[in-house]
């Protein structure tokens, strides 16, 4: 009778990554056997406790766990083994995400991955694969003449062949021996990036390589689609975003990860798809911070995009009319300091792995500029009118001036179209009682409930709690209670209301949140059924409305005077962004215009604005940063927590700052007192964090490295605590 035990020594110790959290104490790999050898990156099924996971054979550098008899390890399960491995670059990829943003790698690896994955055995793939073999070979079939996507082509301006000229060189066919550094694509609304994007994917497909590009948000995806498949029609194109069904999703990822995709167009999940052949990376938008997940794992789509190109050693390019200050500033160096350049955390303490290799990032992005509209259109005028002038009457406010009202009837009269945007959905922020003061406060949340007179309903935009209207106020029973401010709700009344007759419509969460609602807007503002646009910041980005020759914002002020840094750059980008609507028809571009109605129009970020004079702002903006010493000349990390009680997370804040202050590397850091976040409540649980700086990136991650035990651990002490999470590089503060 043979020895189980002599028959496990047989056996091979394999490495295997499962979607466990971390603070379950299995950040890394876990050690199973198996009869046969598995190549790295194959999926795998494997026992942990009582269940059945999907795990990853993993190859981290590091010996199996020798202390383990191999009598006390489980056997792997069933293998993929008809899928293809995970290169080593997309685990690569994997291991630095986790690492610098302080995940285990299960838990960011197997996220990523479509849930329909887990279900697969090989006889449900074998299925799926037919799926794929005959959507295949019915896109070949449709591949039309190359000659008719030629046709299709665009006359290309001087500096859009300038741009093209210098990515040849990069987009060169052959075994590059370094990686390329990114290319920084500033260009004016309007100045044809798209056709940029288009061309330079065409010479990657000529290469046979696969091309992968980044949008900031789902709605723009399908536009942007569309122009793709307009000029690839016949070409294998798949889209990858949350708005997908799962078995659209797998569907997708399985064709970018047999090569059978050659365009793959996404938002930030994207940036992690499979590519076997990958060649080159867009991220449309760069500047934009939806490219950074605010839950789980809070990874920057955009800045992993870059260390993904320099492993992969292919060109990435990101494109902006108002590129990000981190950006723009590596675009202006001649090199960057070590300090700066993104590094996973360290292993034992000692050093940094892999810092080697990351010296290519101390390359400056290479800066590409566009600063002329295509058919040499002008930028729109942009006019600041001063709210001060009108008169103050006690109790009467108006979102929209008499001056703006009537250069809208302008438009209306002569058959063009007027986008007029406000940052804030709903008819009224508050409802208020003018007797008491009662206000309409969410009791789960300290913040208002927003009036929404379409259901008559009060709202809160963060926890969700909605009621009826009251018929009078709960204080006092008072019936004469009213709204207070606006929202795109009460500005769309007030349109139709100022210009009788006019088509107004209105483009917000609210309005878009049926399936199909969003594309069918939009396809009438695009066919002139419309002839005013209403809308939150959603409207503002990306899209080509060729009518429009008036952009209006209403009450931008807020964002001027906010407690996070990074305000003013947002509004500018939104504000630079939205006038780069009006006048996209060189014919219309010269009676274009922008208003923007504030309380401070002497505010420098006006008067840049203005002048459309993005570089004197974004030099204004990082002096005041480098003398403050914030980003991008200092790096940040946020530990936020989130209790019953104010005191239980302050408590647990107060802890880990004792501890990591006790820390070598705290010599280097610079950590604040625990305070509130912005929204301190919400569905009935108390937040706050604490801030942590540092000059140096390296010092930062060596103290993350070593803290994340210490939290997992206090985290077990303090049993008011409900949640905690590590945010490195935030960007709402």
């Amino acid at each position: 009778m043979s020895d189980p035990l002599d028959a496990s020594r047989q056996k091979l110790r394999l490495r295997v990554v499962v979607d466990a959290p971390a603070h379950s104490g299995l950040a890394g790999p876990l050690d199973y056997l198996s009869e046969h050898a598995l190549t790295p990156g194959t999926l795998v099924t494997v026992p942990l406790g009582r269940r059945e996971l999907t795990g990853i054979v993993w190859d981290d550098g590091e010996p199996a766990d020798e202390s383990l008899d191999a009598s006390q390890l489980r056997n792997i399960g069933a293998a993929l083994d008809a899928l293809p491995p995970l290169s080593p670059n997309w685990r690569a990829l994997l291991d630095f995400s986790a690492a610098y943003y302080q995940r285990s790698v299960g838990e960011v690896a197997l996220s990523v991955l479509p849930p329909q994955l887990r279900e697969l055995d090989g006889k449900k793939l074998q299925a799926r694969l037919k799926k794929l073999d005959k959507w295949t070979a019915a896109v070949e079939q449709a591949r039309p003449d190359p000659g008719a996507a030629t046709a299709l082509r665009p006359e290309l301006s001087p500096a859009q062949a300038e741009a093209l000229a210098q990515l040849d060189g990069l987009l060169a066919p052959g075994e590059p021996t370094s990686a390329p550094p990114p290319l920084l694509l500033y260009g004016v609304t309007g100045s044809g990036k798209t056709e940029v994007y288009l061309r330079a994917a065409e010479h990657a497909l000529a290469a046979g390589r696969q091309v992968l590009v980044l949008v900031p948000e789902i709605n723009l995806t399908p536009q942007l689609e569309a122009r793709f498949a307009e000029r690839f029609a016949g070409h294998r194109i798949v889209s990858l975003h949350s708005g997908l069904t799962p078995a659209q999703r797998l569907q997708h990822w399985l064709a970018a990860h047999l090569g059978r995709a050659e365009l793959v167009l996404g938002t930030r999940l994207a940036v992690f798809a499979s590519m076997p052949r990958l060649g080159l990376i867009v991220v449309d938008e760069e500047h934009d911070p939806s490219y950074k997940q605010q839950d789980g794992a809070r990874y920057s789509a955009r800045d992993l995009a870059v260390y993904r190109a320099r492993l992969e050693k292919v060109p990435v390019i990101l494109g902006s009319a108002t590129p990000s200050l981190e950006s723009w500033q590596h675009a202006q160096a001649v090199s960057l300091p070590a300090a700066q350049i993104p590094q996973p955390a360290p292993k034992g303490g000692e050093g940094l792995p892999g810092s080697g290799p990351a010296k290519a990032l101390r390359s400056r992005y290479q800066l590409l500029r566009m600063p002329e509209r295509i058919g040499g259109g002008a930028l729109p005028r942009v006019r600041i009118f001063d709210m001060n002038t009108l008169p103050r009457n006690k109790g009467v406010t108006t979102a929209l001036a008499a001056p703006l009202i009537e250069a809208l009837r302008v438009r209306l009269e002569r058959g063009e179209q007027s986008l007029v945007f406000l940052n804030r959905r709903g008819y009224a922020p508050v409802l208020h009682c003018t007797e008491c003061g009662w206000k309409s406060e969410c009791p789960h949340c300290s913040a208002y409930r927003v009036f929404h007179k379409g259901d008559r309903t009060l709202r809160c935009h963060h926890c969700g709690f909605t009621e009826r209207v009251p018929a009078a106020c709960p204080d006092c029973g008072n019936q004469d209670i009213a709204p207070l401010g606006r929202g795109t709700e009460r500005l769309e009344e007030q349109l139709a209301a100022a210009l009788p007759g006019a088509r107004v419509a209105r483009i917000d969460a609210d309005s878009t949140k049926h399936k199909g609602a969003l594309e069918a807007q939009l396809g009438a503002v695009h066919a002139g059924e419309v002839d005013i646009l209403v809308g939150t910041q959603m409207i503002t980005k990306g899209h080509d409305f060729r009518r429009i020759t008036l952009v209006a914002a209403v009450n931008p002020d807020g964002a001027l005077f906010s407690s996070d840094f990074r305000a003013p750059e947002r509004l500018f980008s939104l504000l630079m962004q939205a006038a780069g609507r009006a006048g996209r028809d060189a014919e219309q571009a010269a009676r274009s215009e922008m208003w923007v109605q504030t309380w401070h129009p002497q505010h420098a970020l006006y008067k840049a604005l203005a002048r459309h004079d993005f570089e004197a702002f974004a030099k204004s903006q990082l002096e005041e940063r480098e003398s403050a010493g914030l980003p991008p000349f200092s790096h940040l990390a946020l530990l936020r927590a989130e209790a019953r009680t104010a005191e239980a997370a302050q408590a647990f804040l107060a802890a880990a700052a004792h501890w990591a202050q006790g820390r070598p590397e705290a010599q280097q850091l610079l950590i604040y007192p625990p305070v509130p976040m912005s929204v301190a409540r919400v569905a009935n649980v108390e937040r706050m964090q604490m801030l942590v700086e540092a000059a140096s990136r390296a010092a930062l991650q060596r103290l993350l490295w070593h803290w994340m035990p210490e939290l997992h651990a206090l985290k077990r002490e303090h049993k008011g605590l409900l949640r905690w999470a590590v945010d490195v590089d935030p960007l709402a503060i």
